[in-house]
């Protein structure tokens, strides 16, 4: 699994745990349903700027390994 896959699972588990719906999650975090999509699904190629709003809304921290 890429890392950009594994932030996408993360970011899906954590939204789930927080019952918000993607529609939810993409209002809160000022982003798109398809880019939340995007991000959970490993596709496309969502702005970082959306990965961390979508992951800060979730209480994520993302770090980048060295």
């Amino acid at each position: 699994m890429s890392d950009v896959e594994e932030v996408g699972r993360a970011i899906r588990a954590a939204r789930k745990e927080a019952r918000l719906t993607q529609k939810d999650l993409a209002e809160l975090a000022g982003i798109s349903e398809r880019t939340v999509r995007a991000i959970e699904t490993g596709t496309g190629n969502p702005a970082l700027t959306a990965v961390a709003a979508a992951a800060g809304v979730l209480g994520l921290r993302l770090v980048a390994e060295q």
